[in-house]
C-alpha cells in the first residue's frame, strides 16, 4: 500500500484539491481530509508521540531499574561509603536504591526523549501542521493511483507533498 500526503494551507484549497481528485476519477473512499471540520490525527490513526514516549520509558524501565539497583549495591559494597550510620548492609541497600532511582531517571529521559523524537516518525510534523490550522489530504492506494494524485495535487502548490510505501 502506498500513501501520499499533501499539506495545504486552508480549507478552500483542500476542498478544491479534493474536487479535482474526484473529477479525475480517483476513488473517494481512498482519499481522506484531515483538519478542522474533518478527521483528526487520532481518528485517522497517526501515531501519538506521547504514547511512543511512554512505551520507550516502560521498555527501558523494566531492565534499567534492576540493573541500577545491582550496580548501586555493588558500588557501595566495593567502596564502603557510609551514607548513613545504619550498618554495612543498610548502606549497601541505600546504594542499591540510589542506583535504581538513577536507572528510573535514565529510563524517563532517554526512553521518553527517544520515543518523542524518533518513535513517531513523520506523524509529529503532520500533527503540528494540523494544530497550526493547516489541512492534510491523504491518498492511499497502489503506485499508479498515488502517481496520478501527485500530478493532480502539484497544481495546488502544497506546502509539502510526501509519498510513503508501506512495507508488507
Amino acid at each position: 500500500m502506498n500513501y501520499l500526503v499533501a499539506v495545504l494551507p486552508d480549507r478552500s484549497k483542500v476542498e478544491e484539491a479534493y474536487t479535482a481528485l474526484e473529477k479525475e476519477g480517483l476513488p473517494t473512499n481512498q482519499i481522506d481530509i484531515l483538519g478542522r471540520g474533518y478527521k483528526s490525527a487520532d481518528e485517522y490513526g497517526f501515531i501519538n508521540p506521547n504514547q511512543q514516549a511512554k512505551k520507550g520509558i516502560n521498555r527501558l524501565t523494566s531492565w534499567l531499574i534492576p540493573f541500577g539497583f545491582v550496580a548501586g549495591y555493588a558500588f557501595n559494597l566495593l567502596t564502603g561509603i557510609e551514607v548513613l550510620p545504619i550498618g554495612r548492609l543498610g548502606n549497601h541497600l541505600i546504594g542499591g536504591l540510589l542506583g535504581a532511582a538513577s536507572g528510573a531517571l535514565g529510563a524517563y529521559f532517554v526512553g521518553g526523549g527517544v520515543g518523542l523524537t524518533v518513535g513517531s516518525g513523520d506523524a509529529l510534523p503532520y500533527r503540528n501542521r494540523l494544530n497550526a490550522g493547516k489541512y492534510l489530504i491523504v491518498i492511499k492506494g497502489n503506485q499508479e493511483l498515488t502517481n496520478q494524485a501527485t500530478r493532480i495535487l502539484r497544481q495546488f502548490e502544497p506546502e509539502n507533498l510526501q509519498g510513503y510505501a508501506e512495507l508488507t
